[in-house]
């Protein structure tokens, strides 16, 4: 059997991962701090499942779950962990944002190296995909800094590593999901409160498993997100920038 690993499944996005790709028939490995959520998602699954309790911004941590991995056939890795926050860099949290560049940045990087020489031992096709935010697409977000700066490197990454392995005809599909905004616990970790109606994490889990079988490089769930990143592809930058931090600004609570 084919297992696909999720991390940051314990809830949201990532618990949706898993609930598709069971349903397709694939072994689950989830991939969370807390093991009391992954023990109550697992049991609700129809295929086999291996939990493994990590903390991902530990980079002995992803090495170890390298490890365990070389016990079963890989066929899909999502890198789904990651949070936000919200507010000034000049007075928001240091400790938490550099906890942030390493989940979010350090830890997909090295989780990326080692998924795809466990997914190039396939010989049938599979999968990475990288989940970043339509925050990676925008030029830079004034009041939520550290994170649109994480997701640029989330972005510019998968984009690159996809292209390399379109070039040497790997069998190996690397995407990237950016969706907007998802009615996750994402909120209360980044201290913030959307301006905009959220879309469901299942509608954005299953959209994105289909688009990524498809081979989509960046998928972008919604109709809505896609038009708002056309139009900031087509003002200045520093409109841009300058809209995102109104609506930035918007979103503090705290």
């Amino acid at each position: 059997m084919k297992y696909a690993v999720v991390t940051g499944a314990s809830s949201g996005i990532g618990a949706d991962f898993a609930r598709n790709l069971s349903a397709r028939g694939y072994g689950l490995i989830l991939v969370a701090r807390r093991e009391d959520r992954l023990k109550t998602l697992a049991a609700e699954l129809s295929t086999p499942v291996e939990i493994f309790t990590a903390d991902l911004s530990r980079r002995e941590e992803c090495e170890r779950l390298g490890e365990f991995m070389d016990k079963f056939e890989i066929g899909v890795f999502i890198n789904n962990a990651g949070f936000g926050d919200c507010g000034a860099f000049t007075e928001s949290d240091l400790g938490k944002e550099l906890q942030m560049i390493n989940v979010n940045i350090n830890a997909l990087h090295v989780l990326s190296k080692i998924a795809l020489k466990h997914l190039q031992k396939n010989s049938e096709k599979a999968y990475l995909l990288n989940v970043g935010s339509s925050a990676g697409l925008l030029p830079a977000g004034p009041y939520m800094a550290t994170y649109y700066a994480t997701k640029a490197y989330v972005v510019s990454l998968s984009r690159a590593i996809a292209q390399e392995l379109k070039e040497t005809k790997s069998n190996v599909s690397v995407s990237v999901l950016c969706p907007g905004p998802v009615k996750t616990e994402f909120n209360d970790v980044a201290n913030v409160s959307f301006t905009l109606p959220g879309i469901e994490p299942k509608f954005c889990a299953d959209y994105a498993i289909a688009q990524l079988f498809n081979k989509k490089t960046v998928i972008i769930p919604g109709l809505f997100m896609k038009l708002t990143n056309m139009f900031s592809h087509i003002i200045p930058a520093k409109f841009a920038i300058k809209i995102t931090g109104m609506q930035q600004k918007k979103k503090l609570s705290k």
